[in-house]
């Protein structure tokens, strides 16, 4: 913002209170309109785009639409959390490899910081019926987008980017190493931000039957990236005999975006003996190192990783381990232990382990973690009182948790679908208009957005 800015406010102001006739749009100085429209709402945002073609091309500028972004990550007081819920039918259809299906699944925004932890907003989910497995599954969110992968149970090729908040939303093509390629391999996805490049990327890992033994090869690796819409095959290889492990029925977490980088559990033979450890890509360098674990007992191929604050959390059958210090091995630390608690406590086990089948679905920005009941009761647990909150939400199974920011990422590109599909389910025509606005007269809006809410304040507190 230019140093003039104080003296440019004090005559607008003058203006805008002594002459209301002449038009807000004329009288705005350039240099407020930006510092004004990036304060709101992400709906009353598209709303504005609206207003004017001047209004539009500001807003969907790719500087603007970052502004945005980092104008709600580093302002963001009141912290959200997206749910995806599967009612009991719907997960019992999926299970069963059902068609037949009906109910959609629900992504719903949730406070995280009140103690009612009530709805912010809720969605309609576009792509219902798409899906070949019944469901998508949540690979992860990042700076307000989410992307969906169609693998939970059959090999599936549809993989979606979508930012739910302004219904916007890519389709990615079809990736190189298929089965009609490359035969029986077993598959591993993450996806994750580029800050230098302003890109982001969908990375998976490939393990192919064909190429011998388990943990002999390492696994193939191609990304996707936004910015340019293709896949293409990565020329570095993770270590030899990694393999990222992807069993839907046991991880329920498989990979963790922190501090620029995709995390997975992964394992590797030494001798007779699979050793796990924490593989990480480097989203931007497009590099891979290693974090070891801590020693556990055994090898558990039950392990979930996850995001805990700029660090990463560790769920191994019923201990809850937390790295104090990011990439220091040495700072795992055993927070829980809770092998013998049972249901009482709301114990994420495994599932299959013990009557009550719970779960860890992921965790708060103060750090309690999220725990989905057997009998579907969805509680946060906080990691040193013990203390334990009903948050009276429920999920039936294909439950997803993880922190969430508004953004409008997605916003200067038009929806995008793959251009074949190879047989597959193919998404129907979405809904390809932002959002639906009313017309809006550009005096009387731009009066009362800004008299009433955003223009008044926000000069007051320049001229004080």
């Amino acid at each position: 913002m230019s140093d003039n800015l104080p003296e440019l406010t004090k005559s607008f102001t003058e203006d805008f209170l002594h002459n209301e006739e002449e038009s807000v749009l004329d009288s705005l100085p350039p240099e407020i309109l930006p510092e004004i429209l990036v304060r709101l709402p992400t709906k009353a945002i598209i709303k504005c785009t609206s207003v004017c073609k001047t209004w539009k091309s500001l807003i969907q500028s790719p500087t603007f639409i970052s502004d945005y972004l980092r104008h709600s990550a580093t302002k963001n007081d009141h912290p959200l959390l997206l749910f995806r819920l599967c009612s009991e039918n719907l997960a019992k259809a999926v299970e069963s490899l059902r068609r037949d299906i009906v109910e959609k699944e629900v992504y719903a925004l949730h406070w995280d910081d009140n103690k009612d932890f009530s709805e912010h907003a809720s969605f309609d989910f576009p792509f219902h019926g798409q899906s070949i497995n019944g469901v998508f599954r949540v690979v992860g969110t990042c700076n307000g987008l989410v992307c969906l992968a169609d693998d939970l149970y059959r090999y599936c090729y549809n993989f979606i980017i979508w930012n739910p908040c302004i219904r916007k939303f890519v389709q990615l093509p079809r990736p190189h190493m298929r089965f009609s390629t490359h035969g029986g391999y077993d598959a591993s996805v993450g996806f994750g931000f580029d800050s230098e490049s302003n890109d982001y990327k969908v990375v998976r890992f490939v393990s192919l039957q064909n190429k011998g033994s388990f943990g002999k090869f390492p696994p193939e690796v191609e990304v996707y990236s936004l910015a340019t819409g293709e896949w293409r095959i990565l020329e570095a290889s993770p270590p030899k005999g990694c393999v990222p492990y992807r069993d839907q029925a046991f991880v329920d977490n498989q990979e963790a975006f922190v501090n620029g980088a995709l995390h997975w559990v992964a394992l590797r033979r030494s001798k007779k003996k699979l050793i796990n450890f924490v593989m990480v890509f480097d989203v931007g360098d497009e590099v891979f190192r290693e974090i070891a674990l801590p020693n556990l007992d055994e090898c558990a191929l039950s392990d979930s990783i996850w995001a805990y604050g700029n660090s990463l959390a560790l769920i191994q059958h019923s201990n809850l381990w937390v790295m104090k210090e990011y990439a220091n091995a040495s700072s795992w630390t055993k927070i829980l232990s809770l092998a013998d608690q049972g249901v009482r406590m709301g114990i994420p086990r495994p599932l299959g382990m013990g009557a009550s089948k719970s779960k860890a679905r992921g965790f708060r920005k103060s750090g309690e973690v999220i725990v989905e009941m057997g009998d579907g009761q969805l509680i946060s647990r906080d990691l040193k009182t013990e203390e334990i909150k009903d948050l009276g939400i429920s999920g039936y199974g294909f439950t997803f948790v993880g922190s969430y920011v508004e953004s409008l990422a997605l916003l200067d590109n038009p929806n995008q679908r793959a251009k074949t599909t190879e047989g597959l389910a193919f998404l129907d025509e979405a809904n390809s208009a932002i959002t639906e606005v009313q017309e809006w007269d550009e005096k009387d809006f731009a009066m009362e957005l800004f008299r009433q809410m955003f223009l008044m304040p926000f000069l007051s507190s320049l001229t004080q």
